[in-house]
């Protein structure tokens, strides 16, 4: 595979050349469950550029490979493709919210997620946002409630059970929370600075308690 020159020289241009040309999305799908641990990193790294929404599952499933390099892939690779469902526009319109977000523009990116959801209500990243949106407004059950959502439509969105964990301890239950970190690591095992936040507040619980 053309894995072993990308190593080499770095160029992701030619890795994403010679891969669309020599591989479909089905068969990197099917590499990922290889019992070769470099074509396994390889088939994550990959889909990471050139997957859909529809490698998921694929990708999920890498989470919690035998090889760290591979669930670190994985991780960057999903965090990837999230935002890669629903149609052209749609995407366009949720790489908007997330230009918002990231100007601390949260009205707008929570005015902008509502139009998106009520056209596509099943675009978990989206849902995400505005999330995480709403979280930074301190409007934290409403957060909750979109994260709960988007876990039901992404079993493997690690990320809003983070979120849910930090709405939960703002709203000082600490029990939900610990649940939600917990949830978390079990999707995503890789996720040090979350076990430590687990352990520092599972202490702090007790020492409450």
């Amino acid at each position: 595979m053309f894995y072993l020159d990308y190593l080499q020289h770095h160029d992701v241009s030619q890795l994403i050349e010679q891969t669309v040309r020599y591989y479909t999305q089905p068969t990197l799908l099917r590499l990922t469950t290889s019992k070769q641990v470099e074509t396994r990193r390889a088939a994550a790294l990959i889909l990471g550029f050139v997957g859909t929404y529809q490698a998921n599952h694929a990708l999920g499933k890498r989470l919690t490979d035998d090889d760290r390099s591979v669930r670190l892939l994985a991780e960057n690779s999903l965090k990837n493709i999230w935002p890669r469902d629903g149609s052209e526009q749609q995407r366009h319109d949720l790489y908007e919210i997330m230009r918002q977000i990231s100007q601390q523009n949260f009205e707008e990116a929570v005015r902008r997620a509502n139009i998106l959801l009520e056209e596509f209500p099943l675009f978990a990243e989206a849902r995400n946002q505005r999330a995480i949106a709403l979280f930074a407004l301190g409007a934290f059950q409403d957060a909750i409630e979109d994260a709960a959502i988007v876990l039901d439509l992404n079993p493997y969105h690690f990320g809003a059970a983070i979120g849910m964990g930090h709405a939960y301890w703002q709203l000082k239950n600490d029990e939900q929370a610990i649940t939600c970190f917990q949830q978390a690591l079990h999707i995503n095992p890789s996720l040090e600075t979350v076990r430590r936040h687990l352990e520092r507040i599972q202490h702090q619980s007790n020492k409450r308690n």
